[in-house]
């Protein structure tokens, strides 16, 4: 069974920082495709950003070049550190698995979810 579970959700003000954390398993899946997705209150999730098998990294315009995404495969974690929050960066962040080797930024293509952990920007 896979297990992602989420941590270092927070508040911050705006142009405040933040870095998620995902604890992955089983380890296989680290290495994988894995992503970070958000929903705030009101609308879909969307996807942040991903990064694939070989190290391929995506990311959502809004976001792109102050979120960095991450992977520590020998503590089988997965990272988005967040940087120049927003307002309009507050959802709930998700850390998800694919079972592709290839990543996308959409909802479909991950068949494994974490439970969600909180972040709140404050202007």
């Amino acid at each position: 069974q896979v297990h992602l579970v989420e941590s270092g959700g927070g508040s911050v003000q705006a142009g405040g920082s933040l870095k998620l954390s995902c604890a992955v398993s089983p380890a296989t899946y680290t290495s994988g495709c894995v992503g970070w997705f958000r929903q705030a209150p009101g609308k879909e999730r969307e996807g942040v950003a991903s990064i694939d098998s070989d190290g391929t990294i995506g990311y959502e315009e809004s976001v792109k070049g102050r979120f960095t995404i991450s992977r520590d495969s020998a503590r089988n974690t997965l990272y988005l550190e967040m940087n120049l929050l927003k307002p309009e960066d507050t959802a709930s962040y998700y850390c998800a698995a694919s079972t592709y080797s290839w990543c996308s930024l959409n909802e479909p293509d991950y068949a494994y979810w974490g439970q969600g952990t909180q972040v709140t920007v404050s202007s």
